[in-house]
């Protein structure tokens, strides 16, 4: 049989080595399993914390008070919920990783300003709880935080009205947090007074 015209002798000999010669294509540079994998490991982390939360519960007393629930009754609560949100978490991502993430734009850096308005809340609580109170402190560390994730939003306007609004929601949550802890589960925190109020 004579050879197809124009085809070369070296080109026909490629082709008939490679019959039946299985293909194999180079992994694609981003792997659809790394996602779900470090989403997992998310999963697994929370559950670790709340794990460790529940540690630190069993040397808590157990001692009832006045509404009749003891002081590691809401470190068993928030142990519980974490351990349940990990292990959610991780259901999730072995069955395709978390639903309907947004994706940022690509590019994207950190905004180091908004870091260092909420890292100034954190230590100023954390320095002040006892001059200032609870109730005044996380109120503070609630405005600076507040202030952090304003700017990193673009809506750092407002003024004076803004930080106004800022304070006074801090105020309603940490104060009755602090009323649940001392009049509720009769648990000491720092305070201006010693009534449990303030």
């Amino acid at each position: 049989m004579s050879a197809a015209p124009g085809r070369p002798k070296q080109a026909r000999t490629a082709a008939l080595q490679g019959v039946g010669t299985p293909v194999t294509q180079a992994a694609p540079a981003d792997d659809p399993r790394l996602p779900s994998l470090l989403q997992g490991l998310v999963g697994l982390g929370v559950i670790g914390v709340g794990l460790a939360l529940a540690v630190g519960a069993l040397g808590i007393p157990s001692n009832a008070g006045y509404a009749g629930v003891g002081p590691n009754f809401l470190p068993w609560l928030v142990a519980a919920g974490l351990t349940t949100c990990g292990a959610f978490m991780v259901v999730q991502a072995r069955t395709g990783g978390f639903r309907h993430m947004e994706e940022g734009p690509p590019g994207e850096k950190p905004y180091w300003p908004g870091f260092v308005w909420m890292s100034a809340g954190l230590l100023l609580n954390a320095a002040l709880i006892t001059t200032i109170g609870f109730i005044f402190s996380c109120a503070l560390c609630f405005v600076l935080a507040s202030r952090g994730m304003r700017n990193a939003q673009g809506q750092a306007q407002g003024g004076v009205k803004s930080w106004v609004t800022d304070a006074i929601t801090g105020l309603l949550i940490a104060a009755p947090v602090y009323w649940m802890f001392t009049q509720f589960l009769a648990i000491n925190l720092p305070g201006l007074t010693q009534s449990g109020w303030l």
